[in-house]
C-alpha cells in the first residue's frame, strides 16, 4: 500500500528564493539588526541550539511567498544545516516555530502595527514581537509585545527580560561601526 505524505511534495528551502525583492530601507536598519546579530554571536558563541538570522526569507504557507523581516529568532534547533549554511527559514522543514521576531520601522509603514503584527501572532503563535521605531514621537520607539492568550501585550521597561530565551533587550547609546547613536543592545 502507497503510503502519501504531502510534505514531500513541497518545495525545499534549497528550490525557494534566498532573499527578497525588497532591500533593507535604510543603513540603520542594516546598522541596528548586525550590531545585535553580533552581539547574539559574541555571548551565545558556544551555543549551538539557536538561530538567528537578518533579512532572511521565512515561508510559513507553501502557497504563499517567504515574508522577511529585519530579525528572527529561533531556538531549540541546530544551529548548522546544508554543509553550515540554511539559504531561507522553512516552518514545514524545520518542525520549529520562531520565538522571536524584530521589527525596524522606516517610512512608510508597512504594516507593522496591524498585519504583520496579526500574522505573527494569529498565524504564527511567536512569543515575542519587537518593534522599534525611532520616527515615533509619542511612544517609546522600543516596544516589546508577549503574545499571551492569542494576543499581544505591550511589555514595558528598558531593557526588557526576555524569560523564555534568556535575554534582555533595550535601548542604549552607543558606537558601533564608527557611528555614535541610539540602537538597540
Amino acid at each position: 500500500m502507497l503510503k502519501y505524505n504531502p510534505l514531500h511534495c513541497l518545495p525545499s528551502s534549497e528550490e525557494l528564493p534566498y532573499s527578497g525583492d525588497t532591500l533593507v530601507d535604510n543603513e540603520l536598519q542594516d546598522l541596528i539588526t548586525g550590531l545585535l546579530k553580533a552581539i547574539l554571536v559574541l555571548i551565545w558563541s558556544q551555543r549551538w541550539d539557536c538561530f538567528f538570522r537578518v533579512d532572511m526569507g521565512i515561508y510559513h504557507d507553501p502557497n504563499k511567498p517567504a515574508i522577511f523581516r529585519d530579525g528572527f529568532l529561533s531556538i531549540g534547533l541546530n544551529r548548522f544545516i546544508y554543509e553550515g549554511l540554511r539559504p531561507s527559514y522553512v516552518l514545514w522543514e524545520e518542525n520549529k516555530l520562531l520565538i522571536l521576531v524584530l521589527e525596524v520601522v522606516s517610512q512608510p509603514y508597512r504594516g507593522e502595527y496591524s498585519t504583520r503584527k496579526d500574522l505573527y501572532a494569529h498565524d504564527l503563535g511567536i512569543l515575542y514581537y519587537i518593534v522599534y521605531n525611532l520616527q515615533r514621537k509619542r511612544k517609546e520607539p522600543l516596544e516589546v509585545y508577549k503574545l499571551v492568550n492569542g494576543k499581544y501585550v505591550l511589555i514595558s521597561g528598558n531593557p526588557v527580560w526576555l524569560a523564555e530565551i534568556g535575554l534582555g533587550i533595550g535601548r542604549e547609546i552607543g558606537t558601533y561601526q564608527g557611528i555614535t547613536r541610539e540602537g538597540l543592545s
